[in-house]
């Protein structure tokens, strides 16, 4: 009879146990995954150098962020990135840098129309001033935002 307690009590405190630990306990702060950052960060460091004036290679820029936001999307310096990429949006819609959209291409046309990097630049800048708010590019975003707007 005493095994069967125990065992039933061993099953309890394991089931208990798992039941547990499978929850998603939110402690109100976020975990940075270190090998996720650094990858993020370099991401971000090639983009950075692809947006400058010497080499204006937003599609660069673009992919480099897409990839990064859709493996982590927590990243610290998201709100920087967001801001980078919808001006490389915007800025491809306009036809400039220095790699250019072939609107001939149908892949390329799908991906770089126009109206499509018009819309995404302005859904990254509106995520970045919802989402970081307290972000100096969060101004940024706004600014180009009402520019966009009287651009219509």
């Amino acid at each position: 009879m005493n095994i069967k307690i125990i065992i039933s009590l061993t099953a309890l405190f394991l089931f208990g146990t798992l039941a547990v630990s499978a929850q998603k306990i939110d402690t109100g702060l976020t975990y940075v995954d270190p090998i996720m950052e650094a990858d993020a960060l370099h991401n971000l460091d090639v983009a950075r150098q692809a947006f400058g004036p010497g080499k204006k290679a937003y599609k660069q820029v673009l992919g480099r962020f897409e990839e990064t936001f859709a493996v982590y999307p927590d990243f610290s310096k998201m709100d920087e990135f967001l801001y980078i990429a919808a001006m490389s949006s915007l800025y491809l819609s306009e036809n400039k840098g220095k790699q250019k959209v072939d609107l001939k291409d149908e892949k390329e046309k799908e991906k770089y129309a126009p109206e499509k990097l018009r819309t995404e630049a302005r859904a990254y800048f509106n995520l970045l001033v919802d989402k970081y708010s307290g972000s100096e590019y969060s101004g940024k975003a706004k600014d180009m935002l009402k520019e966009m707007d009287g651009s219509k």
